[in-house]
Parts: structure tokens; sequence; C-alpha cells
């Protein structure tokens, strides 16, 4: 069945790599990345992940136009968390893995907002069990409202790798989605979801979260460190 552009897949296997220009975009980014990652993985396991990463965010996407540097993004991620898992490269940092069903609204409010009081002393993913295909607007509107910019994030599955690479595994409402290693941190947050709320629903959450990830990191990273 060929899949109708801009139309969310109802099948995975309706979002193969079919269209040549989507596959020039793709090989351009797997390229560049495959430079970045010299030496740690070869070229045609950075396509591989790249591929597969289009195909993962391709399932819920309803515009495709820049799903090629999105699935560079995602894989980036991915590779990263792989080569940290791998012992290939080594970090004192901390790292936070936020989920939440949609990874649309509350994960996405907690990494930005760890993100920017960390200023680079965290490692800091998001990811949703059952990933929406955009961040809620009014997220969007909230966050920018205290100068974070959310426009250029976009919900990304959960991933095993991702799981295994953090400290910290901070679920919002996910139920038992992620996966147990030992040696993890494993905190739940029971927040309101934003989903179908509006910006003055959304402020008290974002609020809330606010407190929360202050406070967590105060305790990776004390101030007097």
């Amino acid at each position: 069945m060929d899949h109708i552009e801009g139309e969310p897949c109802q099948d995975i296997e309706d979002c193969r790599l079919t269209d040549r220009h989507v596959q020039t975009l793709l090989n351009r980014e797997a390229d560049e990345l495959a430079r970045h990652f010299t030496g740690t993985f070869s070229p045609e396991t950075v396509r591989d992940c790249v591929e597969d990463s289009y195909t993962h965010l391709a399932a819920t996407a309803r515009i495709r136009t820049h799903l090629p540097v999105l699935a560079a993004r995602f894989a980036r991620q991915r590779l990263e968390a792989t080569a940290k898992n791998q012992g290939a490269t080594m970090s004192d940092e901390p790292e936070v893995l936020f989920v939440c069903v949609h990874n649309a609204g509350r994960s996405q409010m907690a990494a930005a907002l760890l993100d920017h009081h960390a200023a680079g002393r965290v490692t800091v993913r998001s990811a949703g069990s059952a990933p929406a295909d955009t961040i809620n607007p009014a997220v969007i509107e909230a966050m920018n409202e205290i100068g974070l910019d959310l426009t250029k994030e976009f919900p990304k599955p959960l991933t095993t790798e991702a799981v295994q690479a953090a400290d910290v595994v901070i679920t919002m409402g996910c139920g038992d989605a992620c996966p147990i290693f030992p040696g993890k941190r494993y905190l739940d947050w029971q927040l309101d979801d934003p989903a179908g709320k509006d910006v003055d629903q959304v402020r008290p959450i974002r609020d809330e979260i606010d407190r929360r990830v202050r406070t967590l990191l105060d305790e990776l990273v004390p101030s007097n460190a």
C-alpha cells in the first residue's frame, strides 16, 4: 500500500524508504554523522541507525519535510548512548532521561528546564513510550514565556539504549514501558498531563516540573561541587 505524504503511517511497513529524494537526504545526513563517529562506528552502522530512526519517526509524523534532519538528530542521540553503553566514550556528567507517554508535554518541559539550569553539567534526554507527532502547542507557549524555545524539538520514541545510558530515569505516567537495568536510579513523578489543556492550565504543571528539576539538579551536581 502506498503511503500518502503528510499522513501518519498506520503500518511501519508503509514507511519504508522508497522516495529517492528522501534516501539522498538520509545518505547525506548519514555521511556527515559518520565523520563525527569515525573510529567509534562504521559508516554502515551509522547509515543503518539513521534509516532506522527515520522509519520510527515517520511512523507518527504528519509532515515529512524536515524528517531526514530530525532522523539524523535522533540517530546521533542513539549512537552517543550506544557508545557510552559500550564504553567507547567516558564522561563524568550524569545523564538523565525523562519519559512520558507522548513526549509532547511533561518530558519535553522537564528536559528543557534541566538542560537550561544545568548549563552543560548534565546530559539530558527525553522520550515517549508512544510518541505523538508534534509537541503540544500550549506547552510550547508556556515554555516560550520563560525564554525556552521548544519549536525545534520533536517527540522521540523510547529506546533501550537511551535507558541503559542514563544514570537517572524519570517516568511521568508511562507505566511499565521503561526497561529496568540494574544500577539505574528510577523516579516516578506524578504530574498532571498537559494534553488538552490551555496555556493557563499548563503553567502550574511547568512550574511544578521546574521545582522538581531544580531539586534534582542540586542532588546530581551540588552547587559547591
